[in-house]
């Protein structure tokens, strides 16, 4: 079995987000990816070709300045990896650490009609570009973040609220932003989570999640049946030495 390389856990605590093009694609490259998303598309109703950022470059100005190129695409970008000798530029979502009173972090599994089902990882997603001269900035990565946490957990949580924890690198270069919520008691998760899965049932759609739980320490994600995210257990880790 080959050994996934480590993830790179960035302590950042302030970003600068620049827009700049995506690369030109040869029109063999360009036709070959158009093949592998359909391909998969055929095979996943979840895949949708809507429009989502990726990153062009990240570079450190000053300590704890990070610096990210973005650029706008939709996600059969994501194909190029299939593609012999093509590119992909990596992606950029953010996720935010759930906290509950007693110390424990909020870890989601999504579910089979997902992109990546079963795989258990932090409440978030893609980031959705901005529309022409909006920006895209810390404070519209929080907007994000906030609208995963309703949109899945059924949480209305201030964006102002969140806080930058942490900066990630890992699997094909992809670059999370991982934001701090504030505490709230396990019992409002699961009561807000049960009446996010019925809303959706009702609607006669699946819900995006499977389950939720609650972990201390990387110790805990061991019992979790299923893949988990690439940057889940140095986060949690990191997490839990924080809290010694």
């Amino acid at each position: 079995m080959t050994r996934r390389p480590p993830v790179d856990v960035i302590e950042a605590t302030e970003l600068r987000l620049v827009e700049e093009p995506p690369p030109q694609l040869s029109a063999e490259h360009r036709a070959a990816r158009d093949r592998v998303w359909d391909e998969l598309a055929s095979t996943n109703s979840a895949l949708f070709d809507g429009p989502v950022v990726a990153c062009t470059s990240l570079t450190w100005p000053h300590p704890h300045e990070l610096l990210l190129g973005w650029a706008r695409v939709s996600y059969r970008n994501f194909a190029l990896r299939r593609v012999p000798g093509a590119t992909a530029l990596p992606s950029l979502f953010v996720d935010v650490l759930q906290p509950t009173d007693d110390g424990a972090l909020l870890v989601a599994q999504m579910s089979t009609a997902t992109a990546h089902p079963s795989r258990w990882h932090l409440p978030g997603g893609s980031v959705e570009h901005p529309d022409a001269g909006q920006p895209l900035d810390t404070a519209a990565l929080r907007h994000n973040a906030a609208r995963e946490l309703l949109e899945e957990l059924g949480l209305h949580t201030a964006p102002d609220a969140l806080t930058l924890w942490a900066v990630t690198r890992g699997d094909h270069g992809n670059i999370g932003i991982h934001f701090a919520a504030p505490p709230q008691p396990a019992t409002v998760l699961h009561d807000r989570f049960a009446a996010v899965v019925s809303a959706t049932t009702a609607a006669g759609q699946a819900p995006e999640l499977e389950q939720i739980t609650f972990v201390h320490s990387p110790v805990d994600l061991k019992g979790l049946d299923g893949p988990h995210a690439d940057y889940l257990e140095p986060l949690v880790d990191r997490y839990a030495r924080i809290l010694l």
